[in-house]
């Protein structure tokens, strides 16, 4: 093991002690569960299934609602196997416990310590684990690896930052990447990045490319469309500060029958956004409170979790919010997914800023399935001739819908990749 290794390995085992005081620190600030904070020291908090266990991890909401679709295929193709699912943001567990198949258990992954990784371990015994995108905590890749755990990383991303620091050391990064059966970066980029660190890479996988379009609740759908009525709905979605007021003023131009339905990305800034608005003399309605809009209602703020399946579903046309940072002089976001509009076929706008997003951005905008505005007081101009034809609005709808469907393969591949290293099971799962 490289000096740097056994530094932190003996620095997180000296530090140990005081990971209980410092999670329930965290706790009180809104920052852990309270109710299962024992999980991140390793305790499981239900029984291990019986069987052969695969294990998914990702840190945020990003990283795991992408793994959402390599659930499903695991449960489809080897229904054999179960699956537990690793989050470390109380978000992502929210929002896990709507959209995970019964039978798929969730945990919080343990902090890096050594007795927290080995009371995880030791209760859930994987056969197989995938972490997404850049998680690459020490002690527990390297005792996965020395359990014998077959590891992938996957749809792998990695910043230049992250980059610099690892290069300071080389043996470290050399060991922990050499643990990985299988490397699949999501881009050229990242892979240039990671074979620099002495990576082996296996293929390119970007899993946020991957999935279907996001579920709805049918019976909401039908409430709030009545609510609506004939109203013409623009969804401003995953907005983050400055954006909401910045798009309501410029939308305020379009029409007086417009219902735009806002969907901050963070609910919990549903007060902030609130008291802005009202403020500036808007009358909305709020998500949260039950509420649904009508005629007296400028705007429907919808402030919770996991319901952005059904707002797109309402849309005649979706921004995506996350976009307009430079414009706005605030710091850069990078966008977010613009494939979720595009699967279920609504014709969207993006602001400029969509670094995060790029490749699946020119993609989109090349088959004239988005378009891109320069700053929020530009929206008017894009959005107002696609409220006016819906025919036209349709076929941008459509575009984007196939270059969605065509972005979305990466999944196939990563499927390919496992199939190798999941433990045997009945020949139809291995199809």
């Amino acid at each position: 093991m490289s000096p740097a290794l056994i530094a932190w390995r003996l620095l997180t085992r000296l530090l140990e002690p005081l990971a209980p005081r410092l999670l329930d620190a965290r706790a009180k600030q809104g920052k852990e569960d309270p109710a299962r904070v024992d999980e991140r020291l390793g305790r499981a908090s239900v029984p291990r299934p019986d069987g052969d266990l695969v294990w998914l991890h990702g840190v945020s909401v990003g990283e795991t609602l992408s793994l959402l679709p390599v659930v499903e295929r695991l449960r489809r193709q080897r229904p054999d196997l179960r699956v537990l699912v690793t989050s470390g943001t109380l978000t992502s567990a929210q929002l896990l416990a709507k959209r995970l198949p019964e039978g798929v258990v969730h945990q919080f992954a343990p902090v890096d310590t050594p007795g927290a990784v080995a009371a995880f371990l030791d209760h859930w015994r994987p056969s197989l684990a995938i972490f997404v995108e850049s998680e690459l905590w020490p002690n527990l890749i390297l005792e996965s690896r020395k359990r014998g755990v077959r590891l992938v990383l996957a749809s792998a991303r990695i910043t230049e930052k992250t980059v610099d620091g690892w290069r300071r050391f080389p043996g470290a990064a050399r060991e922990i990447l050499s643990a990985f059966d299988r490397i699949l970066p999501q881009d050229d980029t990242s892979a240039a990045r990671l074979e620099s660190l002495g990576a082996r890479i296996d293929g390119h996988v970007n899993l946020k490319l991957s999935g279907e379009a996001p579920p709805h609740d049918a019976a909401a759908f039908t409430r709030l469309s009545a609510a609506i009525g004939d109203r013409p709905v623009v969804v401003a979605a995953s907005t983050h500060d400055g954006e909401e007021i910045a798009l309501v003023r410029a939308l305020d131009r379009l029409t007086d029958r417009l219902c735009l339905i806002l969907v901050p990305r963070h609910p919990a800034r549903s007060a902030e956004i609130a008291a802005a608005l009202s403020r500036d003399g808007y009358r909305f309605a709020l998500r949260s409170q039950g509420r649904e809009p009508d005629r007296d209602t400028d705007l429907y703020l919808a402030d919770t979790l996991g319901e952005m399946g059904l707002f797109l579903r309402l849309a005649d046309v979706v921004v995506m919010g996350g976009s307009f940072s430079a414009a706005l002089e605030k710091p850069a976001v990078g966008g977010h997914n613009p494939l979720e509009p595009a699967r279920l076929g609504k014709p969207a706008v993006t602001g400029p800023d969509m670094t995060n997003w790029a490749a699946v951005t020119e993609a989109l905008v090349q088959a004239g399935g988005l378009a891109v505005a320069g700053a929020p007081w530009d929206l008017p101009a894009v959005i107002t001739p696609l409220l006016a034809d819906s025919a036209a609005a349709r076929a941008m709808g459509e575009r984007g819908r196939r270059a969605a469907a065509e972005a979305g393969s990466g999944l196939d591949r990563l499927w390919e990749t496992l199939i190798s290293l999941l433990p045997p099971g009945p020949a139809r799962g291995r199809r």
